[in-house]
């Protein structure tokens, strides 16, 4: 694994029970998946050299995030380093644009964008204010956004940043936002799990419910635009696809080419989690059922709600008293504001779907009445 933080803690984990040797590659000692993996190499991820070694040790590679040089990889592939995903199927998904240009080939339900204009030139034809501007690669979790409500917004950020590493997004009404994860193998082989509801605050994932209350429809036409996807790219591993859903229908948001936060609710409420998929997967063992084992659960996310050292010891006592609970606490070093150090997974009874997203709501009170929202989460 070419990371060591939360993701890979995971990966980690489960490779464990596994049987499966992990070896990553982190830049810090006290990174999380340092304290699981089989052994580290203390490198920058962009470090080649440092993936080399790493390609040394083990069968495969996998990356723990989308920000990659694929073009300082292309020799280790070329030399027999075998990635998974490959690099020719993580190519068009490594930034939002040409996430947007591969949506488009494939007529897949997406936003009206377009680039974003130099300053003094006007707007693309079709695109029109409030927009959203997001910079083509690196963003996450809101960083690297602007909301565009005037000609004034877009020339003070045109001022600001180089337009060519920005795209411009439609600002579209929708009700709900969702998320599917997908997993395939070597042999082309599909697993999916349930599609599932996520509630940001600020931009950042606040809590995650799953199956979403939607009828079989939209969880079908969800499930067919990520087998459609993994399938036309070759895909060999685990993705994300975040969507918007409302009047104009179910529209994708981004990709995530990788283990996602909206799916760490699999761990405790599917039959096989993402991370023991994407194990299974790079180790070349058969996919496992992707089925629910629960009638539904909510998993919420644990942000830094003050500057502190971050260890939140009376917190985490009281959120594992919780019924059911199963606190992951990602081990990271100091909090800041809106920084994911963990996560709480809560079972839900309810087998109607209105009923279980009541419930949902008061286990999510809970959860918050223990650890509050930060108050200026990014």
């Amino acid at each position: 694994m070419v990371g060591g933080g939360q993701l890979a803690w995971m990966l980690a984990d489960a490779a464990r029970q596994l049987g499966i040797q992990l070896h990553s590659q982190t830049p810090g000692a006290s990174d999380p998946a340092s304290r699981l993996a089989s052994s580290v190499i203390q490198a920058p991820l962009g470090d080649i050299a440092a993936t080399a070694e790493l390609a040394r040790r083990c069968e495969a590679i996998t990356f723990e995030n989308e920000w990659l040089d694929l073009a300082a990889l292309a020799p280790l592939a070329a030399a027999g380093v075998r990635f998974l995903p490959s690099l020719q199927a993580l190519e068009p998904l490594v930034c939002k644009r040409s996430q947007r240009l591969l949506l488009d080939r494939l007529q897949l339900p997406t936003l009206r964008w377009s680039e974003m204009p130099e300053l003094g030139e006007a707007l693309p034809q079709g695109m029109a204010l409030p927009l959203m501007a997001k910079v083509a690669s690196g963003g996450y979790d809101g960083k690297g956004t602007a909301l565009l409500r005037s000609a004034a917004d877009l020339a003070w950020l045109q001022r600001r940043v180089n337009s060519a590493d920005w795209i411009l997004e439609e600002l579209v009404a929708f009700d709900l936002e969702l998320a599917i994860t997908v997993a395939r193998d070597s042999e082309g082989r599909v697993e999916v799990w349930p599609l599932a509801q996520t509630h940001q605050h600020r931009q950042v994932c606040d809590w995650v419910l799953t199956p979403a209350a939607l009828p079989h429809a939209v969880q079908a036409f969800a499930r067919n635009i990520a087998c459609s996807l993994v399938t036309a790219l070759d895909y060999v591993g685990v993705l994300s696809i975040e969507f918007f859903y409302g009047p104009a229908g179910l529209q994708v948001n981004e990709i995530a080419p990788r283990t996602h936060n909206s799916a760490h609710v699999t761990i405790e409420a599917a039959t096989t989690s993402q991370f023991s998929q994407q194990a299974r997967i790079v180790a070349g063992m058969p996919l496992a059922s992707t089925a629910l084992r629960l009638p539904g659960a909510v998993m919420v996310n644990l942000l830094g709600y003050e500057i502190s050292s971050g260890e939140y010891l009376d917190q985490r006592r009281a959120l594992e008293a919780l019924p059911g609970a199963a606190l992951h606490w990602y081990g990271k070093q100091g909090s800041r504001l809106g920084r994911k150090l963990g996560h709480v997974t809560l079972p839900l009874q309810a087998s109607e779907s209105q009923a279980r997203a009541s419930e949902a709501q008061l286990r999510v009170a809970e959860v918050r009445s223990i650890w509050p929202l930060p108050p200026d989460a990014p």
